[in-house]
């Protein structure tokens, strides 16, 4: 029996907790949320869906600490907090949702399965969860998605099928992500990507999106779902997740087998190496600056 836990009921939880239901490889979705009326309510809805589409997927409320035995948990509450960076978005919650994820991680110490993080700014908050908690398998789902809006803008721009696009984004989620675009690929052969109206509309989409249905949802609970089929053992193949990798954690791709990943950075320019630099030592600074305060001293370098 497949169990996933489900923590954070807001635009992403519930998002995710619907894919989950309708995808069916689960067999039960464990909810907890910090309004334990929000969790409940997202459970009853969930519980109409499963019944109305014949699903065998069992929605319940539950506690932290009762997902123990969950083969793998989603981590995407939010703190409440009004955000009005116009830049850096996803980094102006750091403060605010720190404390969360440091509470989350004591709460779940020493859990074994596979634990999934969506809370911005995702680099340094899954960096966060996996220090607070002593989790090995800890990853952040922010460069799948930064991953897919190149592949769809590039595709656009140059008039190609996005399958036939290859190419990533790694490093930290958001406005300072590194495109690699010296590895990119269409239909196998090198190309000329017109960087900065890439960089262009991979800022965009997620604006156009916040300006008109207040918070992104289908993109991260997709990566979600990606992430826990590749983590799980369920496909193989690669995705960018967030991991460690030479004492800092970033987006990187990670190559999947029956689970258990393997780091595949593409080869990179002189100027995209110096990009991923800059964004490892932000995301370093960021974690330091919190760690302060919510890890243990042995723990800091986690």
């Amino acid at each position: 029996m497949t169990t996933v836990g489900l923590i954070g009921a807001g635009a992403v939880g519930q998002t995710v907790g619907t894919l989950l239901v309708t995808v069916g490889w689960c067999d039960a979705v464990m909810v907890a949320s910090g309004s334990g009326r929000t969790a409940a309510s997202l459970v009853t809805d969930l519980e109409d869906m499963a019944q109305v589409t014949g699903s065998h997927v069992r929605a319940v409320q539950a506690a932290p600490e009762a997902m123990s035995g969950c083969d793998a948990i989603i981590v995407c509450p939010r703190a409440a907090f009004t955000n009005t960076a116009t830049s850096d978005v996803r980094m102006a919650g750091l403060t605010a949702n720190a404390p969360l994820i440091a509470a989350l991680g004591h709460r779940l110490s020493g859990y074994g399965g596979v634990t999934v993080v969506v809370t911005n700014p995702v680099d340094v908050m899954t960096r966060l969860f996996a220090a607070t908690s002593g989790c090995a398998r800890v990853f952040g789902v922010g460069s799948n998605t930064d991953s897919a809006r190149y592949r769809l803008a590039l595709a656009r721009l140059l008039d190609v099928p996005v399958e036939a696009v290859s190419g990533h984004v790694i490093g930290e989620h958001g406005d300072h992500a590194v495109i690699c675009a010296s590895s990119t690929t269409v239909r196998g052969r090198p190309v000329v990507v017109p960087l900065r109206e890439v960089h262009d509309e991979i800022v965009r989409r997620p604006r156009r999106i916040h300006s008109g249905l207040g918070r992104t949802r289908s993109g991260p609970a997709g990566a979600v779902l990606a992430a826990l089929a590749h983590t799980l053992g369920l496909v193989d193949g690669v995705i960018e997740l967030a991991a460690p990798w030479r004492g800092d954690w970033y987006g990187i791709p990670l190559r999947f087998a029956s689970g258990t990943p393997t780091v595949c950075t593409p080869p990179l320019a002189p100027a995209e190496s110096v990009r991923l630099r800059t964004a490892a030592a932000r995301l370093r600074t960021a974690y330091d600056q919190i760690a302060e305060h919510h890890v243990a001293r042995g723990d800091m370098n986690r």
